[in-house]
């Protein structure tokens, strides 16, 4: 009998590509998330740490120009945790956005998997059942011939 070949095997590896690909990208966009966060959490140190200066510098008494320059920092400090917030959003929504195409792809790829394997599972069994009637036509052949 002929050797297994699936139609669908050249359709199959150009999903199996795309799903690399986009487990790629996918992994690239967690890796800026994780990456901005932590960025996030050293902005909110710095922060802190500012905020703590200007109250301890505040309790011991420090020049009206002093006390705007830690006021005008702060603000400062916030906004930019503002904005690298909403990056961080954006970049989370990104991630997300690349997990689904990648889910979705990994579905696409198990679908024509799972038809490779019937489709494989259909060929042993006309295999072994070709098989068995050659097994079959042998003997009634090797029998009648004995008997001759």
């Amino acid at each position: 009998m002929k050797k297994f070949k699936f139609a669908l095997d050249t359709v199959l590896s150009y999903k199996e590509q795309v799903l690399g690909v986009l487990q790629g990208e996918h992994a690239e966009a967690v890796a800026r998330v994780r990456a901005q966060e932590e960025l996030l959490e050293k902005l909110w140190r710095e922060y802190r740490d500012c905020n703590e200066d200007y109250r301890d510098r505040a309790l011991e008494g420090m020049p009206v120009t002093e006390a705007l320059m830690y006021q005008s920092a702060l603000r400062a400090a916030e906004l930019e945790i503002q904005r690298e917030t909403k990056r961080l959003e954006e970049l989370e929504a990104e991630a997300e956005k690349r997990r689904e195409a990648m889910v979705e792809a990994k579905k696409e790829t198990s679908s024509i998997e799972k038809l490779k394997e019937k489709k494989l599972e259909a060929y042993h069994k006309e295999e072994a059942k070709s098989e068995e009637l050659f097994i079959e036509e042998f003997v009634s052949s090797t029998r009648a011939h004995a008997a001759s």
